[in-house]
């Protein structure tokens, strides 16, 4: 549905014929680490992040799995090798 309150005009999963459902009934501002996040949007009261209601909540634990603006690096294919199987292949 159409959000009603925060984000005026903007498809929210948490509007319902009786408004907003998200705790508190409202969204909840941007947090400092999500600065320069693509999904930052500025409306009219504020910074708030199109994915996530509530973006504290992300960066509590580690960093937000949904931020654009962190670069993630891919961890090494290590994969695990039979020592029998190696030690066939040297000879």
């Amino acid at each position: 549905m159409i959000c009603e309150t925060i984000k005026k005009g903007t498809e929210c999963p948490f509007m319902t014929n009786s408004g907003c459902s998200f705790n508190g009934g409202v969204c909840h501002e941007t947090v400092d680490q999500c600065d320069g996040c693509a999904r930052a949007a500025e409306l009219s009261s504020g910074w708030y992040c199109s994915a996530c209601p509530d973006p504290s909540s992300k960066w509590k634990i580690s960093k937000c799995n949904l931020a654009t603006h962190l670069a993630t690096t891919p961890k090494g294919n290590k994969t695990k090798i039979n020592p029998l199987k190696a030690s066939k292949r040297g000879r």
